[in-house]
């Protein structure tokens, strides 16, 4: 499909900075077979059915973002994928100052060789020394903010806690799952008294998430690749409130991918670990979840296609109009949409 067809005009206001405090305070536009309507986050136990599931992304932001010399020329480095131990491939800004075998030094003793240039312009960062690389990003690494809020203003102290979920237990991402950004322990709390069940899984989000769809037709396209895991009590979980008549609810696209990933063309979730770089756009066919608790996406993203897919382009293109006619705020600290098909 040709990528002009996802495309809109959103005003600069309308991208948020900060979060909604509190957290479930954020507005929520809720899609489904009733129509439109505008509601709260803290409501979402009221537009929910007893036995329906919430799939939560528990990973964690790590402080992936570093900036470095190479002699006399600055260096910034964003990390992308755990390769290996000490290994993490990186999209790199300067990255032409930089021949493979160069030494950058980020400060704070924390040096890495750059190797392996990838065709996507990318560079695999081996960091040297003992001490865990993640020692050494606390050290000298900042929260990775998109491109968007950074470009807007500095990171500075609130984002180390603005930028996790409440379910962040297992680092390994670049970028947060900001769907589940908008929970709080007394929403989880009302939820379950509904009778509204949660799951987790694990998707390290990588800064993938964050390019640009260059290509002009989406079958040009190619995602990044990601890892997860679905352990098999989960997945047993997912089957079994689906088959009680209950609705599987991704919170997040990256919940979403990963439980489309791991699902056959049964419809059952089965058990997975590894890497994903599943694309859906239009005309996919959705097997393993019934709805999902979204954030506004970027126009031309392939968000915004998977949206798109799942509820339709045309009726995706209205939600957003109306959503930046009435002020809802976009992007990661942005509000959410509950999407019903």
């Amino acid at each position: 499909m040709n990528v002009d067809l996802f495309d809109f005009h959103l005003p600069p206001d309308r991208v948020a900075l900060r979060p909604a405090v509190p957290r479930d305070a954020a507005r929520l536009l809720i899609i489904d077979e009733q129509g439109r309507r505008d509601a709260q986050v803290r409501e979402l136990a009221d537009q929910l059915r007893a036995g329906d599931l919430l799939v939560f992304n528990d990973t964690r932001v790590i402080p992936a973002r570093l900036e470095g010399r190479r002699g006399d020329a600055r260096i910034g480095a964003t990390l992308h994928k755990r390769e290996g131990s000490r290994r993490w491939r990186a999209f790199v800004r300067n990255a032409r100052r930089l021949r493979e075998g160069d030494r950058i030094e980020f400060g704070r003793d924390v040096a890495a060789i750059a190797t392996d240039r990838a065709a996507d312009g990318s560079l695999a960062l081996d960091f040297l020394g003992d001490e865990p690389v993640e020692l050494l990003l606390d050290r000298a690494g900042v929260m990775p903010l998109p491109p968007y809020i950074a470009a807007r203003r500095p990171t500075d102290a609130r984002d180390a806690d603005d930028y996790q979920t409440m379910f962040a237990a297992k680092p390994g991402a670049v970028a947060a799952p900001t769907a589940a950004l908008h929970f709080t322990p007394d929403l989880i709390a009302r939820l379950a008294k509904a009778g509204v069940g949660c799951a987790t899984l694990t998707l390290h989000v990588g800064a993938g998430t964050f390019l640009p769809v260059k290509a002009d037709d989406t079958d040009a396209h190619r995602m990044h690749a990601e890892w997860g895991r679905i352990d098999p009590a989960t997945a047993d979980r997912l089957n079994a409130a689906r088959a009680r008549g209950g609705r599987v609810i991704a919170v997040g696209t990256t919940s979403l991918r990963l439980l489309e990933s791991a699902c056959g063309e049964d419809g059952r979730v089965r058990p997975f670990e590894g890497d994903t770089a599943i694309f859906i756009t239009p005309g996919y066919c959705f097997r393993a979840v019934d709805g999902l608790l979204t954030n506004f996406h970027l126009p031309r993203s392939t968000l915004f296609m998977l949206v798109s897919a799942l509820m339709g382009r045309e009726r995706m293109h209205e939600t957003y109009a109306h959503a930046i006619a009435e002020g809802y705020r976009f992007y990661s600290y942005g509000d959410a949409s509950l999407l019903l098909p």
